[in-house]
Formats: structure tokens, sequence, C-alpha cells
């Protein structure tokens, strides 16, 4: 392991023997195997409003904001 990257587990209290440290590794990293890639975000919506298109709002009723 080179100087500059972090360690991937560290024991912050006790003393684990290897094998105990290396079975904790393997648990966790399986964990994380098993979790859920993290969602991409929603495209940025790119579409125009349609509120002022009559073409796509004609099917409204004309009395419909009295209802």
């Amino acid at each position: 392991m080179s100087g500059t990257e972090a360690p991937l587990l560290r024991v912050e209290r006790g003393d684990p023997s290897p094998e105990e440290l290396a079975a904790a590794t393997a648990v966790l990293l399986e964990l994380a195997r098993r979790a859920p890639a993290a969602e991409e975000p929603a495209p940025a919506r790119t579409a125009a409003p349609t509120w002022h298109r009559p073409a796509l709002t004609a099917h409204r009723a004309a009395a419909s904001w009295r209802h």
C-alpha cells in the first residue's frame, strides 16, 4: 500500500486477530457489493411547459376551473 492510500478499515478499539479482521472485512465487502448502486439523478427537464399550448389543453372543458 502506498503512503497516499487511506486504509479500507481501521480498528478503533480492541485487538482483533488477523482471522477476525479478515472475517469482518469479508462481511463488510459483501454487504457493500450487495447494496444497490446509487441512482443517477433525473435528467434536467428540457420540455417547455404546455399550459400555454391550446392544442395540448383543448381536452379540458371551458368551465373546468369552476368544478
